[in-house]
Protein backbone atom coordinates (compact mmCIF):
# COMPACT_ATOMS: atom_id res chain seq x y z
CA UNK A 1 0.00 0.00 0.00
CA UNK A 2 2.82 2.03 0.62
CA UNK A 3 4.41 1.44 -2.48
CA UNK A 4 1.43 1.95 -4.17
CA UNK A 5 0.97 5.60 -2.87
CA UNK A 6 4.65 6.32 -3.67
CA UNK A 7 4.25 5.83 -6.95
CA UNK A 8 1.17 7.65 -7.39
CA UNK A 9 2.84 10.39 -5.87
CA UNK A 10 5.53 10.22 -7.74
CA UNK A 11 3.56 9.77 -11.18
CA UNK A 12 1.36 12.84 -10.14
CA UNK A 13 4.76 15.51 -9.61
CA UNK A 14 6.12 13.87 -13.29
CA UNK A 15 3.35 15.46 -14.72
CA UNK A 16 3.97 18.49 -13.24
CA UNK A 17 7.39 18.20 -14.72
CA UNK A 18 7.48 17.30 -18.47
CA UNK A 19 11.04 16.94 -19.17
CA UNK A 20 11.81 14.74 -16.75
CA UNK A 21 11.64 11.20 -18.41
CA UNK A 22 10.53 8.14 -16.38
CA UNK A 23 10.94 4.44 -16.90
CA UNK A 24 8.50 2.38 -14.53
CA UNK A 25 9.15 -0.89 -13.16
CA UNK A 26 6.81 -1.66 -16.33
CA UNK A 27 8.56 -0.46 -18.86
CA UNK A 28 10.39 -2.67 -21.33
CA UNK A 29 13.71 -0.88 -20.59
CA UNK A 30 13.56 -0.60 -17.20
CA UNK A 31 16.11 -3.82 -16.66
CA UNK A 32 18.57 -2.74 -19.30
CA UNK A 33 18.39 0.87 -17.49
CA UNK A 34 19.31 -0.39 -13.97
CA UNK A 35 22.22 -2.32 -15.39
CA UNK A 36 25.46 -1.56 -13.78
CA UNK A 37 28.95 -3.09 -14.18
CA UNK A 38 28.77 -5.00 -10.26
CA UNK A 39 25.64 -6.86 -10.69
CA UNK A 40 26.01 -8.55 -7.51
CA UNK A 41 25.08 -6.43 -5.25
CA UNK A 42 22.76 -4.14 -7.82
CA UNK A 43 19.45 -3.65 -6.76
CA UNK A 44 16.04 -2.82 -8.21
CA UNK A 45 15.12 0.44 -7.72
CA UNK A 46 11.62 2.10 -7.08
CA UNK A 47 12.09 3.74 -10.52
CA UNK A 48 13.67 5.36 -12.45
CA UNK A 49 13.90 8.52 -13.80
CA UNK A 50 16.54 10.85 -16.05
CA UNK A 51 16.86 14.66 -15.98
CA UNK A 52 17.26 16.47 -18.93
CA UNK A 53 18.90 19.60 -17.27
CA UNK A 54 19.76 20.74 -13.54
CA UNK A 55 16.23 22.40 -12.51
CA UNK A 56 15.34 18.83 -13.27
CA UNK A 57 17.68 17.56 -10.88
CA UNK A 58 16.45 20.05 -8.16
CA UNK A 59 13.34 19.62 -8.56
CA UNK A 60 13.95 15.68 -8.27
CA UNK A 61 15.75 15.86 -4.89
CA UNK A 62 13.65 18.44 -3.47
CA UNK A 63 10.49 16.39 -4.21
CA UNK A 64 12.24 13.12 -2.34
CA UNK A 65 13.74 14.95 0.51
CA UNK A 66 9.85 15.98 1.36
CA UNK A 67 8.60 12.61 1.28
CA UNK A 68 11.45 10.95 2.42
CA UNK A 69 12.54 8.94 -0.36
CA UNK A 70 15.87 7.55 -1.22
CA UNK A 71 17.27 7.85 -3.89
CA UNK A 72 20.82 7.20 -6.01
CA UNK A 73 22.62 9.23 -8.53
CA UNK A 74 24.48 7.58 -11.01
CA UNK A 75 26.32 8.27 -14.42
CA UNK A 76 28.37 5.55 -15.89
CA UNK A 77 27.96 3.01 -13.25
CA UNK A 78 30.49 1.59 -12.56
CA UNK A 79 30.99 2.13 -8.87
CA UNK A 80 33.04 -1.30 -8.16
CA UNK A 81 30.72 -2.03 -5.34
CA UNK A 82 27.45 -1.79 -7.58
CA UNK A 83 26.24 1.11 -4.87
CA UNK A 84 24.61 3.77 -7.79
CA UNK A 85 21.45 0.96 -7.79
CA UNK A 86 19.56 0.36 -4.12
CA UNK A 87 16.51 -1.78 -3.53
CA UNK A 88 13.13 0.36 -3.66
CA UNK A 89 15.41 3.67 -3.88
CA UNK A 90 14.56 6.19 -6.54
CA UNK A 91 17.38 6.07 -9.40
CA UNK A 92 18.39 9.56 -10.82
CA UNK A 93 20.17 8.74 -13.83
CA UNK A 94 22.48 11.57 -14.74
CA UNK A 95 23.43 11.05 -18.74
CA UNK A 96 21.11 13.04 -19.86
CA UNK A 97 23.65 15.61 -18.69
CA UNK A 98 26.76 15.55 -21.02
CA UNK A 99 27.42 18.84 -22.26
CA UNK A 100 31.26 20.32 -22.80
CA UNK A 101 31.89 24.07 -22.98
CA UNK A 102 35.42 24.85 -23.72
CA UNK A 103 36.40 28.29 -21.92
CA UNK A 104 37.83 30.79 -24.60
CA UNK A 105 41.34 30.68 -23.15
CA UNK A 106 41.33 26.81 -23.68
CA UNK A 107 42.78 26.61 -20.26
CA UNK A 108 39.54 24.71 -18.75
CA UNK A 109 36.05 23.78 -19.57
CA UNK A 110 32.78 23.02 -18.03
CA UNK A 111 31.02 19.63 -18.26
CA UNK A 112 27.75 18.13 -16.90
CA UNK A 113 27.48 15.75 -13.93
CA UNK A 114 26.77 12.71 -16.37
CA UNK A 115 28.81 12.77 -18.98
CA UNK A 116 31.33 9.29 -19.48
CA UNK A 117 34.92 9.74 -19.94
CA UNK A 118 34.77 7.90 -23.70
CA UNK A 119 32.08 11.25 -24.26
CA UNK A 120 34.33 13.73 -22.88
CA UNK A 121 37.62 12.82 -24.00
CA UNK A 122 36.23 12.51 -27.99
CA UNK A 123 34.70 15.91 -27.73
CA UNK A 124 37.96 17.41 -26.22
CA UNK A 125 39.84 15.73 -28.74
CA UNK A 126 37.51 17.16 -31.37
CA UNK A 127 39.21 20.56 -29.87
CA UNK A 128 42.89 19.61 -29.73
CA UNK A 129 42.73 19.30 -26.18
CA UNK A 130 42.76 16.72 -23.44
CA UNK A 131 42.25 16.47 -19.73
CA UNK A 132 43.49 13.59 -17.39
CA UNK A 133 40.69 10.27 -17.00
CA UNK A 134 40.76 6.76 -16.74
CA UNK A 135 41.13 4.02 -19.32
CA UNK A 136 37.65 2.59 -19.80
CA UNK A 137 35.16 4.64 -21.99
CA UNK A 138 32.22 4.13 -20.29
CA UNK A 139 33.04 5.27 -16.82
CA UNK A 140 31.29 8.24 -15.42
CA UNK A 141 33.75 11.15 -15.42
CA UNK A 142 32.62 12.83 -12.58
CA UNK A 143 32.65 9.93 -9.99
CA UNK A 144 35.67 9.22 -11.16
CA UNK A 145 37.37 12.34 -10.87
CA UNK A 146 35.87 13.57 -7.63
CA UNK A 147 37.07 10.60 -5.76
CA UNK A 148 40.68 10.47 -6.85
CA UNK A 149 41.29 10.06 -10.21
CA UNK A 150 44.34 7.47 -11.21
CA UNK A 151 44.98 7.25 -14.55
CA UNK A 152 47.36 7.40 -17.58
CA UNK A 153 47.90 11.05 -17.52
CA UNK A 154 47.92 11.53 -13.76
CA UNK A 155 51.93 11.13 -14.01
CA UNK A 156 52.01 14.22 -16.63
CA UNK A 157 48.87 16.65 -15.22
CA UNK A 158 48.09 14.88 -11.87
CA UNK A 159 45.29 13.28 -10.82
CA UNK A 160 41.28 14.07 -11.54
CA UNK A 161 40.63 15.09 -8.45
CA UNK A 162 43.18 18.19 -8.89
CA UNK A 163 41.87 19.21 -12.04
CA UNK A 164 38.72 20.38 -10.51
CA UNK A 165 38.31 24.30 -9.89
CA UNK A 166 34.68 24.55 -10.03
CA UNK A 167 31.40 22.62 -8.96
CA UNK A 168 27.81 23.60 -9.35
CA UNK A 169 25.67 21.20 -7.15
CA UNK A 170 22.22 20.49 -6.41
CA UNK A 171 22.51 20.52 -2.34
CA UNK A 172 19.99 18.77 0.30
CA UNK A 173 17.71 21.45 0.14
CA UNK A 174 16.93 21.04 -3.49
CA UNK A 175 18.59 24.16 -4.69
CA UNK A 176 21.44 24.91 -7.63
CA UNK A 177 24.10 25.78 -6.01
CA UNK A 178 28.14 26.85 -7.30
CA UNK A 179 30.33 25.65 -4.93
CA UNK A 180 32.42 27.99 -2.42
CA UNK A 181 35.76 27.13 -1.89
CA UNK A 182 34.68 25.19 1.79
CA UNK A 183 32.51 22.86 -0.15
CA UNK A 184 35.01 22.34 -3.28
CA UNK A 185 37.92 20.57 -0.86
CA UNK A 186 35.30 18.19 -0.16
CA UNK A 187 33.88 17.33 -3.76
CA UNK A 188 37.85 17.03 -4.13
CA UNK A 189 37.74 13.88 -2.84
CA UNK A 190 34.46 13.01 -1.49
CA UNK A 191 32.68 13.23 -4.79
CA UNK A 192 28.99 13.00 -4.18
CA UNK A 193 28.71 12.85 -0.58
CA UNK A 194 27.28 16.36 -0.17
CA UNK A 195 24.88 16.67 -3.47
CA UNK A 196 24.42 15.83 -6.87
CA UNK A 197 27.02 17.28 -8.99
CA UNK A 198 25.27 18.53 -12.02
CA UNK A 199 28.65 20.41 -13.85
CA UNK A 200 32.49 20.60 -12.87
CA UNK A 201 34.73 23.29 -14.01
CA UNK A 202 38.33 20.85 -14.97
CA UNK A 203 41.72 22.28 -16.19
CA UNK A 204 42.17 20.81 -20.04
CA UNK A 205 45.90 20.65 -21.70
CA UNK A 206 46.75 20.96 -25.68
CA UNK A 207 46.97 17.87 -27.21
CA UNK A 208 46.65 16.17 -30.68
CA UNK A 209 48.80 13.14 -30.28
CA UNK A 210 49.40 9.89 -28.10
CA UNK A 211 50.96 6.91 -27.86
CA UNK A 212 49.72 3.80 -26.59
CA UNK A 213 48.99 0.55 -26.87
CA UNK A 214 50.03 -2.74 -24.33
CA UNK A 215 53.85 -4.28 -24.44
CA UNK A 216 53.13 -7.94 -23.42
CA UNK A 217 55.82 -10.30 -21.72
CA UNK A 218 56.39 -13.90 -21.78
CA UNK A 219 54.25 -15.04 -19.47
CA UNK A 220 54.69 -18.80 -19.79
CA UNK A 221 56.54 -18.18 -15.77
CA UNK A 222 54.22 -15.62 -15.05
CA UNK A 223 55.63 -15.45 -11.19
CA UNK A 224 58.90 -14.89 -12.47
CA UNK A 225 58.47 -12.45 -14.79
CA UNK A 226 56.22 -10.11 -12.74
CA UNK A 227 59.39 -10.52 -10.18
CA UNK A 228 61.75 -9.66 -12.79
CA UNK A 229 60.05 -6.84 -13.90
CA UNK A 230 59.81 -5.30 -10.92
CA UNK A 231 63.72 -5.19 -10.14
CA UNK A 232 64.34 -4.04 -13.44
CA UNK A 233 61.85 -1.18 -13.10
CA UNK A 234 62.98 -0.21 -10.14
CA UNK A 235 66.60 0.10 -11.03
CA UNK A 236 65.11 1.93 -13.94
CA UNK A 237 63.57 4.67 -11.76
CA UNK A 238 66.61 4.66 -9.43
CA UNK A 239 68.82 5.50 -11.97
CA UNK A 240 66.96 7.24 -14.37
CA UNK A 241 63.68 7.70 -13.92
CA UNK A 242 60.74 8.09 -16.03
CA UNK A 243 59.42 11.37 -18.25
CA UNK A 244 56.53 12.76 -17.14
CA UNK A 245 54.70 12.09 -20.17
CA UNK A 246 55.03 8.47 -19.66
CA UNK A 247 52.56 5.96 -17.94
CA UNK A 248 53.50 2.59 -16.80
CA UNK A 249 51.02 0.48 -16.01
CA UNK A 250 51.25 -3.54 -15.12
CA UNK A 251 48.49 -5.45 -15.61
CA UNK A 252 47.65 -9.22 -15.56
CA UNK A 253 44.65 -10.38 -17.44
CA UNK A 254 43.40 -13.43 -19.17
CA UNK A 255 43.42 -14.20 -22.75
CA UNK A 256 42.24 -17.10 -24.97
CA UNK A 257 45.33 -18.27 -24.77
CA UNK A 258 45.95 -17.99 -20.68
CA UNK A 259 47.48 -15.53 -18.17
CA UNK A 260 49.21 -12.27 -19.81
CA UNK A 261 51.41 -9.98 -17.83
CA UNK A 262 51.79 -6.85 -19.64
CA UNK A 263 52.76 -2.93 -19.25
CA UNK A 264 49.83 -0.41 -20.51
CA UNK A 265 52.31 1.96 -22.30
CA UNK A 266 50.25 5.85 -22.83
CA UNK A 267 53.00 9.02 -24.09
CA UNK A 268 50.95 12.19 -23.78
CA UNK A 269 53.54 14.62 -25.33
CA UNK A 270 53.55 16.38 -28.00
CA UNK A 271 54.30 15.39 -31.74
CA UNK A 272 57.77 16.69 -31.72
CA UNK A 273 58.32 14.20 -29.02
CA UNK A 274 57.26 10.96 -30.19
CA UNK A 275 60.08 9.99 -31.37
CA UNK A 276 61.31 10.25 -27.61
CA UNK A 277 57.92 8.55 -26.51
CA UNK A 278 58.90 5.57 -28.32
CA UNK A 279 62.21 5.18 -27.37
CA UNK A 280 61.02 5.07 -24.19
CA UNK A 281 58.56 2.81 -24.95
CA UNK A 282 61.14 0.20 -26.69
CA UNK A 283 63.19 0.74 -23.18
CA UNK A 284 60.11 -0.49 -20.81
CA UNK A 285 59.85 -4.00 -23.29
CA UNK A 286 63.31 -4.57 -22.73
CA UNK A 287 63.46 -4.40 -19.34
CA UNK A 288 62.24 -9.01 -19.33
CA UNK A 289 61.44 -10.84 -22.38
CA UNK A 290 58.95 -9.51 -24.72
CA UNK A 291 56.55 -11.06 -26.73
CA UNK A 292 54.91 -7.70 -28.35
CA UNK A 293 55.23 -4.09 -28.43
CA UNK A 294 52.01 -2.43 -29.58
CA UNK A 295 52.60 1.06 -28.62
CA UNK A 296 51.89 3.28 -31.61
CA UNK A 297 50.49 6.51 -32.48
CA UNK A 298 46.98 6.80 -31.79
CA UNK A 299 44.23 9.05 -30.94
CA UNK A 300 42.26 9.43 -27.72
CA UNK A 301 38.73 8.41 -29.01
CA UNK A 302 40.43 5.35 -30.83
CA UNK A 303 42.61 4.47 -27.40
CA UNK A 304 39.50 4.35 -25.43
CA UNK A 305 37.38 2.30 -28.05
CA UNK A 306 40.13 -0.51 -27.83
CA UNK A 307 40.23 -0.27 -24.04
CA UNK A 308 36.20 -0.65 -24.28
CA UNK A 309 36.21 -3.55 -26.05
CA UNK A 310 38.35 -5.63 -24.00
CA UNK A 311 35.98 -4.90 -20.33
CA UNK A 312 33.28 -7.27 -19.58
CA UNK A 313 29.94 -4.91 -19.79
CA UNK A 314 28.59 -6.66 -16.40
CA UNK A 315 30.83 -8.58 -13.89
CA UNK A 316 30.17 -9.97 -10.38
CA UNK A 317 32.01 -10.02 -7.13
CA UNK A 318 34.00 -7.37 -5.48
CA UNK A 319 37.91 -5.55 -5.48
CA UNK A 320 40.70 -5.63 -2.96
CA UNK A 321 43.29 -2.75 -3.05
CA UNK A 322 46.25 -1.69 -1.13
CA UNK A 323 48.52 1.87 -1.50
CA UNK A 324 52.24 1.30 -1.42
CA UNK A 325 54.91 3.25 -0.86
CA UNK A 326 57.19 0.94 -2.83
CA UNK A 327 56.86 -2.67 -3.94
CA UNK A 328 59.42 -4.88 -2.40
CA UNK A 329 60.95 -8.16 -3.71
CA UNK A 330 59.58 -10.06 -1.15
CA UNK A 331 55.63 -7.88 -1.96
CA UNK A 332 56.59 -8.75 -5.76
CA UNK A 333 56.88 -12.60 -5.08
CA UNK A 334 53.86 -12.58 -2.84
CA UNK A 335 51.72 -11.08 -5.99
CA UNK A 336 53.33 -13.00 -8.22
CA UNK A 337 52.66 -16.40 -6.80
CA UNK A 338 48.77 -15.61 -6.67
CA UNK A 339 49.04 -14.31 -10.55
CA UNK A 340 50.01 -17.91 -11.38
CA UNK A 341 46.76 -18.98 -9.50
CA UNK A 342 44.49 -15.62 -11.23
CA UNK A 343 41.11 -17.58 -12.40
CA UNK A 344 40.43 -18.16 -16.00
CA UNK A 345 37.35 -15.73 -16.24
CA UNK A 346 38.05 -12.38 -18.39
CA UNK A 347 36.48 -10.31 -15.45
CA UNK A 348 39.27 -11.43 -13.17
CA UNK A 349 42.55 -8.85 -13.08
CA UNK A 350 45.00 -7.46 -11.70
CA UNK A 351 46.90 -3.77 -12.15
CA UNK A 352 48.89 -1.49 -10.63
CA UNK A 353 49.17 1.92 -11.26
CA UNK A 354 51.68 4.43 -10.12
CA UNK A 355 51.25 7.98 -8.99
CA UNK A 356 54.03 10.17 -9.17
CA UNK A 357 54.66 13.87 -10.42
CA UNK A 358 52.61 17.26 -9.66
CA UNK A 359 49.80 15.40 -7.52
CA UNK A 360 52.82 14.32 -5.24
CA UNK A 361 56.33 16.14 -6.33
CA UNK A 362 54.90 19.56 -5.55
CA UNK A 363 55.41 20.99 -8.81
CA UNK A 364 51.26 21.42 -9.29
CA UNK A 365 49.95 24.05 -6.93
CA UNK A 366 47.21 21.80 -5.38
CA UNK A 367 43.86 23.24 -4.79
CA UNK A 368 42.77 22.10 -1.33
CA UNK A 369 41.03 18.41 -1.03
CA UNK A 370 40.32 15.52 1.01
CA UNK A 371 42.08 13.10 -0.97
CA UNK A 372 44.95 11.66 1.55
CA UNK A 373 47.15 10.27 -0.15
CA UNK A 374 49.54 12.25 -1.27
CA UNK A 375 53.02 10.63 -1.06
CA UNK A 376 54.38 8.80 -4.53
CA UNK A 377 52.82 5.26 -3.79
CA UNK A 378 51.39 2.33 -5.90
CA UNK A 379 47.77 1.61 -5.90
CA UNK A 380 47.08 -1.56 -6.18
CA UNK A 381 43.57 -3.07 -7.84
CA UNK A 382 42.42 -6.40 -7.14
CA UNK A 383 39.63 -7.38 -9.02
CA UNK A 384 38.36 -10.45 -7.95
CA UNK A 385 35.10 -10.50 -10.37
CA UNK A 386 33.93 -13.26 -12.78
CA UNK A 387 31.43 -13.06 -15.94
CA UNK A 388 29.01 -15.05 -14.23
CA UNK A 389 27.05 -15.26 -10.47
CA UNK A 390 28.37 -19.48 -10.75
CA UNK A 391 32.19 -18.33 -10.49
CA UNK A 392 32.27 -15.41 -7.90
CA UNK A 393 33.01 -17.42 -5.40
CA UNK A 394 36.11 -18.19 -6.89
CA UNK A 395 37.36 -14.84 -7.64
CA UNK A 396 36.54 -13.75 -4.82
CA UNK A 397 38.15 -16.38 -2.60
CA UNK A 398 41.37 -15.87 -5.20
CA UNK A 399 41.38 -11.85 -4.45
CA UNK A 400 40.74 -12.08 -0.52
CA UNK A 401 43.88 -14.78 -0.74
CA UNK A 402 46.13 -11.76 -2.63
CA UNK A 403 45.32 -9.68 -0.18
CA UNK A 404 46.54 -11.41 2.89
CA UNK A 405 49.80 -12.16 1.41
CA UNK A 406 50.11 -8.63 0.36
CA UNK A 407 49.17 -7.51 3.79
CA UNK A 408 51.76 -9.93 4.98
CA UNK A 409 54.88 -9.39 3.03
CA UNK A 410 54.51 -5.74 2.68
CA UNK A 411 54.70 -4.90 6.20
CA UNK A 412 56.14 -1.47 5.95
CA UNK A 413 55.66 -0.43 2.81
CA UNK A 414 51.28 -0.77 3.29
CA UNK A 415 50.59 3.08 3.80
CA UNK A 416 47.57 3.92 6.22
CA UNK A 417 44.94 4.99 3.61
CA UNK A 418 43.22 3.35 0.61
CA UNK A 419 41.25 4.59 -2.59
CA UNK A 420 38.02 4.62 -1.65
CA UNK A 421 36.50 3.63 -5.40
CA UNK A 422 37.94 0.48 -4.62
CA UNK A 423 38.32 0.32 -0.85
CA UNK A 424 35.29 -2.39 0.13
CA UNK A 425 34.61 -2.55 3.98
CA UNK A 426 34.19 -5.51 5.43
CA UNK A 427 30.90 -6.20 7.46
CA UNK A 428 31.58 -5.02 10.99
CA UNK A 429 33.80 -2.29 9.76
CA UNK A 430 31.68 1.11 10.99
CA UNK A 431 31.23 4.03 9.04
CA UNK A 432 34.02 6.30 11.38
CA UNK A 433 36.88 3.28 10.26
CA UNK A 434 36.11 4.03 7.12
CA UNK A 435 36.43 7.64 6.75
CA UNK A 436 39.69 7.23 8.65
CA UNK A 437 40.92 4.52 6.17
CA UNK A 438 39.72 6.42 2.68
CA UNK A 439 40.58 10.26 4.09
CA UNK A 440 43.53 10.15 6.92
CA UNK A 441 43.46 13.07 8.60
CA UNK A 442 40.98 14.43 6.39
CA UNK A 443 38.87 12.65 7.75
CA UNK A 444 37.24 15.11 10.28
CA UNK A 445 37.18 17.36 7.41
CA UNK A 446 34.72 15.32 5.95
CA UNK A 447 32.88 15.16 8.39
CA UNK A 448 32.43 18.41 9.11
CA UNK A 449 31.41 19.50 6.60
CA UNK A 450 28.78 16.66 5.82
CA UNK A 451 27.30 17.91 9.33
CA UNK A 452 27.00 21.65 8.09
CA UNK A 453 25.94 21.33 4.35
CA UNK A 454 23.65 17.93 5.07
CA UNK A 455 22.84 17.42 8.53
CA UNK A 456 19.78 15.13 7.70
CA UNK A 457 22.16 13.18 5.49
CA UNK A 458 19.39 13.45 2.66
CA UNK A 459 22.25 12.18 0.51
CA UNK A 460 23.05 9.24 2.29
CA UNK A 461 23.25 6.73 -0.17
CA UNK A 462 26.29 8.81 -1.50
CA UNK A 463 30.04 6.87 -1.44
CA UNK A 464 31.14 6.43 1.63
CA UNK A 465 28.37 5.77 3.60
CA UNK A 466 28.15 7.66 6.81
CA UNK A 467 25.23 6.06 8.81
Amino acid sequence: MAERTTFHSLEIFLNNQPTIKYVPPSAPEFHSFRNVWNSSHAGVPLAIVQPQSASDVAALIKFAKNRSLHFTLRSGGHNLQGRSVVDNALLIDLRALNTVTIAPDRQSATVGGGILQGDLATKLWEAGLATPTGAVPSVGYAGWATYGGYGPFSSHWGLGVDQVIGATIVNADGEIETAEEELLQGIRGAGGLYGAIVDLTIKVYPLTGILAGPIIFDSSDIAKTFVDFNIAYNALLATEGLPAQATVQRVVFNTPRGRVFAITFVWSGSAAESEEGKRWSAKIAALVPCQMNAVVPTTIPKWFASNGAHIPTSVYGSSRTYNLASISNATAEAIGRNLALLPSDPAAMFTVHQLRGPSVDGTLTKPLSVFATREPHYMLEILGYATSGVDQGASEAWAAQMAAEIELAGQGDILPTAYVSLYGPGPTESPDKVLEKVYGSKAEVVRLLKARVDPENTFRLAVPTLD
